[in-house]
């Protein structure tokens, strides 16, 4: 008999082992996918607008435990942060509006400490009709102040790629300007990666050239057949479930690996994303290489 429970206990013991190491990465990872996965809360923006108690409950249902922030939906930075420990989530990383950190950057990073933000960024440089030098250039010296005021606080500051910085310059383009310009001690970079592939830049090799300014990527996916260009914009529509459409999920995750990205995010911003979010994490659950 005692070697019937010894025997029942040693096989209760693997299959919590099993489950363990199952789910030891994380929401959203597989095997040969590490992850940390996380979720860019503008995805939800819509949800968010109705209730925000509500939409931090689901997204913990989805099983994340990590987000990104664009904005707290009115609610103050230490009351946003509470509610989101409250459910067993942390922000790790938030975007902030270009022109506060120009002409704000104290507060801007007040918020960040409140929120307690490991990483402090922006994700759109203003600009009318093409992205020019003379704007690229106006944007490095906002983002070496601010990514030298950050560093204090012990905040990384990052810029959100978004494809119009892509217009060619010299030999490259003027995102290869807007690195050559900013501090790589201060100022890091988040792949977008629909931003990276519409304005048909290959995010491997970006991640191959550039490879200590990345930290962060967000997980997005563009419809097949969906033709892109250099004006940052496109229809929300073609934000699909991860795995169906124009990404090389396995080459861009096996260079980002060797990048050293820090934090993943899901963002979707399709009318769907409630109901494609699952779908992309158990994607990225099965992915392999």
């Amino acid at each position: 008999m005692k070697a019937f429970f010894r025997a029942v206990l040693a096989s209760a013991a693997l299959a919590a082992g099993t489950l363990f190491t199952a789910q030891a990465g994380g929401v959203g990872t597989s095997k040969d996918y590490k992850g940390p996965t996380g979720l860019q809360l503008y995805s939800l923006r819509d949800e968010f607008a109705k209730d925000v108690r509500s939409t931090l409950d689901q997204i913990r249902k989805y099983g994340f435990k990590y987000v990104e922030l664009a904005g707290t939906y009115g609610w103050l930075p230490r009351d946003f942060r509470q509610a989101l420990a409250e459910r067993g989530l942390k922000a790790v990383s938030g975007h902030f509006a270009y022109e506060r950190w120009r002409d704000e950057p104290e507060l801007v990073l007040r918020d960040a400490k409140a929120l307690g933000l490991k990483y402090a960024g922006c994700a759109w440089i203003p600009h009318q009709g093409d992205f020019t030098e003379a704007t690229c250039l106006d944007a490095a010296r906002v983002f070496n102040r601010a990514g030298e005021l950050a560093a204090r606080q012990g905040i990384k500051f990052f810029y959100h790629t978004h494809g119009y910085e892509y217009q060619p310059h010299g030999g490259g383009t003027l995102f290869d300007l807007l690195m050559a310009k900013t501090d790589p001690k201060l100022v890091f970079f988040q792949m977008d990666l629909l931003w990276t592939v519409f304005p048909g830049q290959d995010p491997v090799k970006l991640l191959e050239q550039y490879p200590k300014r990345w930290v962060l990527m967000h997980l997005k996916d563009l419809k097949k057949g969906v033709k892109g260009d250099l004006t940052g914009g496109t229809d929300v529509k073609n934000d699909v479930i991860l795995g169906t459409g124009q990404m090389n999920f396995p080459a861009i995750f096996k260079a980002a690996k060797k990048t050293k990205i820090k934090y993943y995010f899901i963002e979707d911003e399709s009318p769907w994303s409630v109901t494609q979010i699952p779908q992309s994490l158990r994607f990225l659950e099965r992915v392999s290489w």
